[in-house]
C-alpha cells in the first residue's frame, strides 16, 4: 500500500507519462489527530512508480493559495489531461469557506511541462451555475458542491470534456446527486453545461466521477457513503462505498439507479488504471475505514474481472 506514516492519503488520481505512473493524492497531517479536520487541510501530493506497486514520493504538487483566492481553505480532487501541444493540465477543486462559514467549491487547473512542476492558472474557470445546480444559498446541504473534475478528450475528437460532483437544484434534497458537464475546445476556457443526468437516482452525490471501458464494457465509476444516500436506501441497510453504473459512452446515458457497489465496504475513491505492460485494467481505491475508524491509505492495484453485473476485485 501506499501510505504515508506523517499523514492521512485519501482521494487520488493517475496519468502515464509512457515511462512511469504519476500517482496525485491528497494528505494532511495525522498531527491533527482528528481526521474529519483533514478536508481544511489537503494539499496534493505526488509520487512516481514503475508498476503501480512500489512509489516514490516526489515534491508536492500544489498547496492552497493565499487568501483572498477561490482555493485558500485547501486544494482537492482532480485529474490530469496531456494538451496537443505537449502541456500537461491537472484540474483540481478549490475549497473556500463562505461569509457564512460554508465550504463552496469550484475548479481551477495548473499547467506544467514535466508533471513535476505546477503553475497554476488564475481562477476559478469553473463554478456551480443557479441554472441547473444546487448554490448554498438554497441552505439544503453544509457546503456548495462543485468538485472532483475529471477532464478527457470528446470521442469525436471535438475539444475535451469535464465530469463534475454536483447537485441539481431540484428533486429530494437528499437525491440530487448529478453528473456534472462541461466543454472546451482548448482546456483553458470552459463553458458549464446542464448536467448529463437527472436527480432522482437514488444518491445525494456522485463523487470522484471515472468513465472507464472494462473488458470491453462502458461504466461510470462514482462514489457515494451510505450517509449521503436517501433514507429509503438506508433502512434497506445498503452499504455505501464504491459505485460501478452501466454507461453507453463518456457521456452517457448512465444507469445511475442500477449501479452496483463494489463489495469492500473498507473502500473508497476507486479508480481505473490501465497497466501498460499488459493492457488489463487495475483497480486502486483508498481505505477508509477499518473497524471503525478512519485508516487513509492507497490499496496495491486488484486485478478485475466480472461475475455477470459485478465486478470483482482480487
Amino acid at each position: 500500500m501506499f501510505k504515508l506514516p506523517e499523514a492521512w492519503v485519501w482521494d487520488f488520481w493517475t496519468v502515464d507519462d509512457g515511462e512511469r505512473y504519476h500517482l496525485f493524492f491528497l494528505y494532511a497531517s495525522r498531527a491533527l489527530k482528528d481526521p474529519h479536520a483533514r478536508h481544511h487541510r489537503a494539499s496534493v501530493g505526488h509520487a512516481v512508480s514503475t508498476d503501480l506497486v512500489t512509489w516514490e514520493r516526489v515534491t508536492d504538487a500544489l498547496v492552497r493559495s493565499d487568501a483572498p483566492a477561490f482555493d485558500d481553505l485547501a486544494t482537492w480532487t482532480g485529474s490530469v489531461v496531456q494538451h496537443p501541444d505537449g502541456r500537461w493540465f491537472m484540474f483540481y477543486t478549490g475549497a473556500r469557506l463562505n461569509e457564512a462559514g460554508a465550504n463552496v467549491q469550484s475548479i481551477g487547473y495548473a499547467v506544467s511541462t514535466d508533471l513535476y512542476v505546477w503553475d497554476k492558472a488564475p481562477g476559478p474557470v469553473l463554478e456551480a451555475d443557479a441554472r441547473w445546480y444546487e448554490k448554498f444559498a438554497d441552505g439544503n446541504w453544509h457546503d456548495e458542491a462543485f468538485r472532483d473534475p475529471w477532464v478527457f478528450e470528446d470521442p469525436d475528437g471535438e475539444g475535451w470534456h469535464m465530469l463534475i460532483t454536483a447537485r441539481a437544484n431540484h428533486g429530494d434534497v437528499v437525491d440530487r446527486g448529478v453528473v456534472g458537464h462541461a466543454w472546451s475546445a482548448d482546456l483553458e476556457t470552459w463553458e458549464l453545461r446542464e448536467p448529463l443526468s437527472q436527480p432522482g437516482a437514488g444518491f445525494g452525490q456522485l463523487e470522484v466521477l471515472q468513465p472507464f471501458i472494462v473488458d470491453g464494457r462502458q461504466v461510470l465509476l462514482f462514489n457515494c457513503m451510505v450517509g449521503d444516500m436517501p433514507e429509503a436506501a438506508r433502512a434497506e441497510g445498503v452499504a455505501g462505498g464504491v459505485w460501478i453504473a452501466d454507461a453507453k459512452s463518456p457521456l452517457g446515458p448512465y444507469d445511475i439507479a442500477g449501479a452496483q457497489v463494489v463489495d469492500d465496504p473498507t473502500l473508497y475513491v476507486g479508480k481505473f488504471v490501465a497497466d501498460r505492460v499488459t493492457g488489463e485494467t487495475r483497480f486502486l481505491a483508498f481505505v477508509h475505514d477499518r473497524d471503525g475508524a478512519f485508516v487513509g491509505e492507497i490499496t496495491d492495484p486488484y486485478a478485475v474481472s466480472w461475475e455477470g453485473d459485478r465486478l470483482r476485485l482480487s
